[in-house]
C-alpha cells in the first residue's frame, strides 16, 4: 500500500509532463522549462507523498547538498558515455560531420531532466527502496533493474537484447549509486549526464528514441552488436561493460559505508512475536 500511495503520484506526474513535453519537443524554450517544471513537481510530490505515507522527511531528496550532489552525479554519466563513444569512435564506427543548431541541445534538457528525475523517483526512491527494506540491497538491485529493462521494450526499435543491456548496466549502476550515497540527486545527475551527453551533445539514439539534434551532428554506422543499431548505445557491449565495473565500484563504496541492507529473515521478524507471547 506504501509503494503504491508514493507510486502513482509520481507516475500521473510523469505521463502528464512526459505527455506535454513531447508534444512541445519541437519549441526548445517551452520545452526546456515544462521539462523543468515537470521534473521540481515530480520530486515535490515525490517529498509529500514520503511525509504523509511515511511520516518522516524525504531526506534522500534534500535541497542541501543537491547541486553539488547532482553535478558529481552529472560528471560521471557524462564521462561514462564519452568511455563507449569513443571505443565505438576509434572503431571508425561514429563519426562526427559538423555541428547542429543550438535549439535542439536547449529544448533536450528540460525533456532529459523530466526524464531522469521522474525516472529515479519511481524506480529508485520508490521501487528500490521499498523493496530494499524487505528483501535487502542485491534482492532489490536485481529485481528493479530487471523491471527498469523491460520498461524500455516500449520503446521504438526496442530489442530484448538492449533491453537486459539496460537492466545490467543502468539499471544496476544507478541502484548501487543510490545504496552508496543514500541521496537521490547522485543518480538522478548520472541519469541525466549519460542521456544528455548520448543526444544532446554526440546526438544520438536515446533508447530507440530516434535521431537527436545534438551539438555535434554524429552519424552512427558499422554492426549494431558493438554500436546498439538503431537502440542506441545502450546496448552496445561498451555499455554493458562500464556499467559492471561502475556497479561494483558503487557496491564497494557502499558495503564500506555501511549502506548494504541484508534480507531480512523471517525467524528474526517474528522473534519479537513469539517472546511476548511467552
Amino acid at each position: 500500500m506504501r509503494l503504491l500511495k508514493q507510486l502513482l503520484p509520481v507516475l500521473l506526474v510523469a505521463f502528464i509532463g512526459g505527455q506535454v513535453v513531447t508534444v512541445l519537443k519541437d519549441n526548445a524554450p517551452a520545452s526546456l522549462v515544462v521539462g523543468l517544471l515537470t521534473a521540481a513537481l515530480a520530486i515535490w510530490v515525490y517529498g509529500r507523498m514520503v511525509r504523509w505515507s511515511e511520516r518522516r522527511p524525504a531526506d534522500e531528496v534534500a535541497v542541501r547538498g543537491a547541486l553539488s550532489r547532482t553535478a558529481v552525479g552529472m560528471l560521471i554519466g557524462a564521462g561514462w558515455f564519452a568511455a563507449v563513444i569513443g571505443n565505438i569512435a576509434m572503431l571508425g564506427d561514429y563519426k562526427v560531420k559538423g555541428f547542429g543548431e543550438v535549439a535542439g541541445p536547449v529544448g533536450l534538457i528540460g525533456f532529459m531532466a523530466a526524464a531522469s528525475v521522474t525516472e529515479e523517483l519511481l524506480f529508485r526512491g520508490v521501487l528500490f527502496r521499498i523493496i530494499e527494506g524487505r528483501l535487502g540491497t542485491r534482492i532489490s538491485l536485481v529485481l528493479t533493474s530487471a523491471l527498469f529493462g523491460a520498461f524500455h521494450l516500449a520503446n521504438p526499435d526496442a530489442t530484448v537484447w538492449g533491453a537486459v543491456a539496460i537492466a545490467v548496466s543502468a539499471g544496476a549502476t544507478l541502484a548501487a549509486a543510490y545504496a552508496a550515497t543514500r541521496n537521490l540527486w547522485v543518480p538522478i545527475g548520472l541519469h541525466f549526464g549519460w542521456n544528455y551527453a548520448e543526444a544532446g551533445i554526440f546526438g544520438t539514439e536515446v533508447s530507440g528514441n530516434g535521431d537527436n539534434q545534438g551539438l555535434l551532428h554524429g552519424v552512427t554506422s558499422g554492426p549494431a552488436v558493438l554500436t546498439g543499431g538503431r537502440f542506441g548505445p545502450e546496448a552496445s557491449p561498451y555499455t554493458v561493460v562500464f556499467g559492471v565495473l561502475l556497479t561494483m565500484a558503487f557496491l564497494w563504496l557502499a558495503r564500506r559505508r555501511g549502506n548494504v541492507v541484508p534480507r531480512r529473515r523471517r525467524d528474526t521478524a517474528a522473534a519479537p512475536a513469539a517472546s511476548l507471547a511467552r
